[in-house]
């Protein structure tokens, strides 16, 4: 029966959508006549129950049509509707039958009185609902932060982070030169990012007065993993560097920790192989210069060729150098080989005296020049340890100006400005 009746509730849905009112409302008396089960038409239409017949002729428009476009639900599949022959459906679950993905809404429907409640509700929090002049003064907004900005200072007293950036001594304008930086450190959270990592510096040894200096050259630090920064710490710390030694590398090479542990291992290995040092005469030159452990090798290699090709040093000599002046690696090409160029060949120093005072490879160009020139007018430039007058050179790229003026040139420094100014 049940089955009978939502196949005729579905002939009279496709008649209501496809013909005229009056047409529909003579296939609706079909409807009408089963027992038991209540169909809603719209308001000039009429209603029957079972035996009982009841005229809706009071209920507003807008619940007339709340039932009516329970007609318009898609019709049951032949599986679903073959399934439910045989199971009786309450009356207020006809209309939910039709359509099992609607939600089960009650056959009675609602009063006047519900209905402008809900309404009243809308109307309660609506958006565009007016509001008194004080209450719009009460209204607080916060500044809108700048969409796009050239300096991190637009953003610095509405971000935390950037603010205990500035007082730790990070310098803002240092990271504004590297990319994507800025938007890096505005996502970042200082309790959760940023004070973790302080507290692993603290721990290794590094002094707080060097996380400005190491934040503002290496910024992504503050994104490195913590347990891959504590490996490449213990790793340091098993190649037998001190823990002084950790704290000291880490402060004057900040990107030193960005590295794995297998690049640090691999760099370790290729200056002792190189340079053909035990494993503590490589652990003090990394000590003393730990940014070979970060930059490239392609220079590196390039000054141990010159070193020896060019310059025509031996392999102990290139040892020796190496050890008391590790920056000899990393100098300039053209300021290594225009400085041996004017030692050797205008100075007459040998390889020997070289290897032996090797910081005058590490020394100012200018200043070099300057100061044998001014000797050599005054007739002291008197480099050979056999003979009087020697002049150590070593001391003649150390010394302050006064008093490589009153110790070796035996002059007054005025007399060595004018002789600058002539230059």
């Amino acid at each position: 029966m049940t089955s009978s009746c939502v196949k005729l509730c579905l002939q009279c849905r496709s008649l209501l959508c496809s013909k005229t009112v009056a047409n529909s409302w003579k296939y609706a008396t079909h409807c009408t006549a089963v027992p038991g089960i209540l169909v809603n038409f719209p308001q000039r239409f009429s209603m029957i129950s079972g035996n009982h017949k009841t005229t809706q002729m009071n209920l507003k428009w807008k619940q007339q049509m709340l039932f009516y476009s329970t007609l318009s639900v898609d019709p049951p599949t032949t599986e679903t509707r073959e399934n439910k022959d045989s199971e009786e459906l309450p009356k207020a679950d006809v209309v939910a039958y039709q359509n099992p993905t609607l939600p089960i809404r009650d056959a009675v429907p609602a009063t006047e009185s519900e209905l402008s409640l809900d309404l009243d509700a809308a109307v309660e929090f609506s958006a565009l609902e007016e509001i008194s002049n004080e209450e719009a003064v009460g209204i607080s907004v916060p500044p809108a932060l700048p969409p796009a900005s050239t300096t991190l200072r637009d953003y610095v007293d509405h971000s935390e982070t950037l603010t205990k950036l500035v007082q730790l001594g990070v310098n803002l304008w240092k990271l504004e030169e590297k990319p994507n930086v800025g938007s890096m450190l505005l996502r970042l959270n200082f309790d959760t990012d940023v004070a973790p990592r302080l507290l692993f510096l603290k721990e290794v040894g590094v002094e707080d007065s060097r996380f400005g200096y190491i934040i503002s050259h290496n910024p992504f630090f503050l994104t490195q993993d913590m347990e891959n920064l504590r490996a490449r710490v213990n790793y340091l710390k098993s190649k037998k560097f001190t823990s002084a030694m950790v704290a000291s590398m880490v402060s004057r090479a900040p990107f030193l920790l960005n590295f794995s542990v297998k690049r640090l291992d691999n760099r370790l290995g290729f200056y002792q192989q190189q340079l053909k040092l035990s494993a503590t005469n490589t652990r003090e030159v990394v000590a003393r210069l730990p940014r070979l452990l970060c930059g490239s090798l392609e220079p590196v290699k390039e000054n141990l060729k010159v070193c020896e090709i060019e310059l025509g040093f031996k392999q102990n000599e290139i040892q020796h150098i190496v050890l008391a002046v590790p920056k000899v690696l990393t100098a300039n090409k053209r300021k290594l080989t225009q400085i041996f160029d004017y030692v050797h060949n205008t100075m007459k120093i040998p390889h020997h005296l070289i290897v032996k005072f090797p910081q005058l490879l590490n020394a100012k160009y200018l200043r070099i020049r300057e100061r044998h020139l001014f000797l050599e007018y005054l007739g002291r430039a008197q480099y050979d340890p056999a003979l009087p007058n020697y002049i150590a050179p070593d001391r003649l790229v150390s010394l302050p100006d006064e008093l490589f003026c009153v110790d070796l040139a035996l002059a007054t420094l005025e007399d060595f400005y004018l002789f600058q100014k002539t230059l």
